[in-house]
Parts: C-alpha cells; sequence; structure tokens
C-alpha cells in the first residue's frame, strides 16, 4: 500500500462533501487516503483500513451529525489515536462530539468550514496540514517498516487455534476489524494474559471487556 500522510474519514452521508475536501487538499499537494477510492479491490477492507490509518500522520475527520452517529467513523478515530495519529476534525455542521467520540477528540483540533461557501476554509485546512505534517515525528515510519517482523513472531509465541478463538470472541464486540486486532496485540504481547488485556483494551465498555475477558478464560480452560 502506498503510504499517504492524510487518511480522510467520513460517514456514507458526507462522501460528496469528504470527496470535495479531498480533491481541494491533494490540489495543494498533500496526498489522501480515502474509502472507497484507495481500496484495493476484493481486498480485506478492515485490514486496508486500519493499515492507511497506521500509516497516516493525520486523520481528517469529516465532522456532521451523521459522522457522530457513525459506529464506523467511532472505530476509525478510536484506531487513529490508539496509533498516535493526530485527529483533526473538520466541522461542517454545528454540531459538538458525542460522549463516544468526545473522549478521543482534541479540543485544540477543531476547524469549521461553515458558513458557505467552503473554499475559504479548505485553505485553511491545507495550511494547517502543512504546518501538522512538517512538525509530525518520523516514529509512525519506523513502526511501519518493523511491524512485519512483529508478526512473523506471531506462529511461535500463540497457536493459531487460540489466536482464531480470541479473535471470534473479539468480532462480538468490534466486528470485522478483530482480526487485525489480534494481529497486531500478538506481536506485542508476551503470553496469553498480556495478549487478553490488550484485546480487552480495544473495547469501549468495561462491562463488555468484562465479558471478553471471562469468555476468552473460559475459552482457554475448555481448551486445556
Amino acid at each position: 500500500m502506498a503510504r499517504r500522510d492524510v487518511f480522510v474519514s467520513y460517514s456514507l452521508p458526507d462522501r460528496e462533501t469528504a470527496s470535495e475536501l479531498v480533491s481541494c487538499v491533494e490540489a495543494h499537494g498533500i496526498e489522501c487516503w480515502v474509502a472507497p477510492r484507495d481500496l484495493v479491490p476484493a481486498a480485506d477492507w478492515a485490514e486496508e483500513i486500519i493499515e492507511a490509518i497506521g500509516a497516516a500522520r493525520v486523520m481528517v475527520l469529516v465532522f456532521s451529525a451523521s459522522a457522530n452517529a457513525s459506529p464506523q467513523v467511532r472505530r476509525e478515530v478510536e484506531r487513529a489515536v490508539h496509533k498516535e495519529v493526530i485527529v483533526l476534525p473538520v466541522r461542517i455542521e454545528d454540531v459538538l462530539p458525542s460522549k463516544s467520540l468526545e473522549y478521543f477528540l482534541s479540543t485544540e483540533h477543531w476547524l469549521d468550514a461553515f458558513p458557505a461557501p467552503r473554499a475559504p476554509h479548505y485553505a485553511r485546512l491545507c495550511s494547517y496540514l502543512d504546518s501538522i505534517l512538517a512538525a509530525a515525528a518520523p516514529a509512525q515510519m519506523h513502526a511501519a517498516e518493523t511491524a512485519g517482523a512483529g508478526h512473523a513472531l506471531d506462529v511461535l509465541r500463540f497457536d493459531a487455534a487460540e489466536l482464531r478463538r480470541f479473535e471470534l470472541e473479539l468480532a462480538r464486540f468490534v466486528g470485522p476489524f478483530a482480526k487485525h486486532l489480534v494481529k497486531h496485540a500478538a506481536s506485542r504481547a508476551s503470553c496469553i494474559e498480556e495478549l487478553v488485556q490488550l484485546l480487552a483494551g480495544e473495547i469501549e465498555s468495561g462491562e463488555e471487556r468484562r465479558r471478553f475477558i471471562k469468555a476468552c478464560q473460559q475459552s482457554e480452560q475448555s481448551h486445556h
């Protein structure tokens, strides 16, 4: 996958606005990653999105009432924060973030793209992205280069059947992202207990985290 500095997150009703924003930013000389344009045909879309977020240095969130209510947008923002990617919300409506999004969004990095016309707002966004990208540390590039070597150790540390069981349990709470969250966590964990705790940390609800941990423990006991 070609590395793009900016990942653009948006909800489906805002697709036209997101496309307009991407056109303006790329005309300024900053490459963006945006779905579905940059998804490889027949590829695993969840893996593609996770890799694109991890490779980006900034996530531009097209923020609106529909984005506020989108589980997919929340999951993408959560991933970006987890990966220490800067999240820059660009409000296209005068709305405030829901509680689930407010936790992840910094009030220091808000830009408004209203009222119309939006062109001056996009120009300000481009200037801001220039400054962010110039100052951003290159640590993510190093992480991307070393990720493959870490994943190769998964087979040595954990049985494939164990990883598959954890993936199925986690999918109950986070959906299709589970496969790739398990893969990434397995490259960091040194034992089953640490792996389960890392995966539990991907679940927002405390009650659901406890249910996940209990299900994993029961699964382990039944297979020993």
